[in-house]
């Protein structure tokens, strides 16, 4: 098939350091080159990809300082697409609904995966007046607030098979992955880890829009074992991951999907999670980790991971979260839209 990933321009294709919707399009688009489709990546120039690569800015906007209107290139990217869409058999979209109004209005069918959260207000709105598209949740949990929107599945994220692999070390402390934020409450992560009498270490970035509550509120309540480590790539996740005893997931928000859980599966790491969002449909409780409601749940959790085996964690990670399987998932579904629109135009004939 001739596909087409768009993906969004603020971060490259794999990003440089964070960014989950950008290393999604890039496993995606890796193992649909490897099943032998015909593959053109849309994406800042310095992006690195065995697709075809066409790179509509230089550079990812979050590392162009130059950068002050970061819709303009956005925009740019949409018309360049439309430009060349009739090149395709199918366009799929990682750009939430700005593609919907100008690419309802042309014959090439196209998909949209949904990577964020869509309890916000004031999407009920755009999505109602929207054209009519064909959306793609990355969890059940994350297409609850839309129920009218036309949802056609729900296909989980998948990373490459040996991307991550567990190391032969010793776990020692409790880990905290991700992003410093509210919503993620790394200030539960501290508490629980230090209520357990574990050392925790905090792989994570802190975002100009978080700094002045990492600042207030996380920052003073670092000290010897609650250990900052900084924001960390691929490379150094595997022994990280590794060397943790467990990942703590603390969420305070409908989590749409989150990576971090089957990046630590792929360790043999189990997981403690909140019950909120995708917690359910990603995490086997008693089996990759365990599901908690409070911090009292969580540090009663730490006393249990010896019950789990991290080897049967490694193997549930194969068989449902790798990368091979998601563009599995997502061929079968451009094949049966592609096939509607032949037969459309066949009846049409």
């Amino acid at each position: 098939m001739r596909i087409a990933q768009i993906a969004p321009l603020y971060e490259a294709v794999p990003p440089k350091l964070y960014g989950g919707t950008e290393r999604v399009v890039s496993f995606l688009t890796e193992e649909l080159v490897a099943l032998g489709h015909d593959v053109t990546l849309f994406a800042s120039g310095d992006s690195v990809t065995s697709a075809k690569l066409e790179a509509v800015w230089p550079r990812a906007l979050r590392l162009d300082p130059t950068i002050r209107d970061a819709m303009a290139p956005q925009m740019l990217l949409l018309e360049h697409v439309y430009g060349m869409a009739h090149r395709f058999d199918i366009l799929h979209f990682h750009m939430d609904y700005m593609p919907a109004s100008l690419f309802a209005r042309q014959a090439v069918p196209f998909i949209t995966t949904l990577h964020g959260r869509l309890d916000l207000p004031e999407l009920k709105p755009v999505y109602a007046q929207l054209p009519r598209q064909n959306l793609v949740s990355i969890s059940d949990s994350q297409r609850l607030p839309l129920p009218e929107a036309n949802f056609i599945a729900t296909i989980h994220h998948g990373l490459p098979e040996n991307l991550l692999r567990p190391r032969p070390v010793e776990p020692s402390y409790v880990a905290f992955l991700g992003r410093i934020c509210p919503e993620k409450r790394p200030d539960r992560a501290i508490n629980i880890a230090r209520a357990a009498g574990k050392h925790l270490k905090i792989a994570a970035k802190v975002d100009k829009v978080d700094r002045d509550y990492f600042r207030a509120e996380i920052e003073p309540m670092l000290g010897p074992d609650a250990e900052l480590v900084g924001e960390i790539n691929d490379g150094a996740k595997p022994e990280f991951l590794s060397g943790a005893q467990a990942l703590l997931m603390p969420i305070d928000w409908p989590e749409p999907f989150g990576l971090v859980m089957i990046e630590a599966a792929a360790c043999g790491t189990p997981v403690i999670a909140y019950n909120h969002g995708s917690v359910p449909e990603v995490l086997e409780d008693g089996v990759t980790g365990f599901i908690v409601n409070n911090e009292a749940e969580a540090i009663s959790a730490l006393g249990r991971l010896h019950t789990l085996d991290r080897r049967k964690i490694r193997a549930r990670f194969e068989a449902r979260f790798t990368a091979r399987r998601m563009a599995e998932d997502y061929v079968a579904m451009y094949e049966s839209l592609t096939l509607t629109r032949t037969e459309r135009l066949r009846l049409v004939q």
